[in-house]
């Protein structure tokens, strides 16, 4: 029976992520160092071809875009942004820990929301939209393959909700220019809304899922 991949990659570093900041809606670049190690990257590794690349309009994805596939124009999804921290934008846990409201947010991230940014309830509603109408899209487009460059929080919350074997977000952490490949069975796909994550990407031959 046909299948469908998707190969989700986490973009590359920034100086932000190193610092420990929030940056889900800051449209950060990557760092000098983020390139350079998606550069070593890239040369250690076989990074899946594919005829359609997806990406985050925010920069650090469209840089990492240009640094792993260089011949391929990228289309642009406004919903796989990263969750929107809001006025929390560009701060540490540390500046924020005697915020009630943070604390608050630690506790349940689901219902509650920075000041003006995004619930975990509405992060999730986003992108699962946004996702599901790609899966439609890969399916109808007659290809078989497609990669996603988008941020942490997004991957690990599609994987938690889609990927089999099932497990909590947490369980599917990837560091920056690495994440995960997921296969797409049209049946069990349109019946439970679930896919096989099936290794690493790049695949890591050291490593077994």
């Amino acid at each position: 029976m046909k299948s469908y991949q998707i190969h989700f990659i986490r973009h590359g570093a920034t100086v932000e992520d190193n610092k420990g900041k929030y940056i889900g809606r800051s449209n950060v670049q990557l760092s000098q160092q983020g390139i350079e190690d998606l550069k070593k990257y890239d040369s250690l590794y076989s990074y899946p071809g594919t005829p359609l690349l997806y990406t985050s309009p925010l920069l650090r994805c469209v840089q990492t875009c240009n640094v792993l596939y260089p011949a391929i124009k990228p289309i642009i999804v406004d919903g796989l942004q990263e969750c929107s921290f809001g006025d929390w934008e560009g701060k540490t846990a540390a500046e924020l820990e005697k915020d009630t409201r943070f604390t608050a947010w630690l506790a349940n991230s689901k219902d509650n929301a920075p000041p003006n940014g995004e619930s975990g309830a509405d992060f999730t509603r986003r992108i699962c939209k946004t996702f599901e109408r790609l899966v439609a899209q890969l399916i109808d487009s007659g290809e078989t393959t497609a990669v996603i460059v988008t941020h942490g929080g997004v991957i690990t919350t599609l994987l938690s909700i889609y990927g089999l074997p099932q497990a909590e977000s947490y369980r599917w952490q990837m560091d920056n220019g690495f994440g995960y490949s997921m296969r797409i069975t049209p049946m069990l796909w349109m019946r439970d809304k679930v896919a096989e994550i099936y290794d690493y990407c790049p695949p890591n031959n050291e490593e077994e899922m």
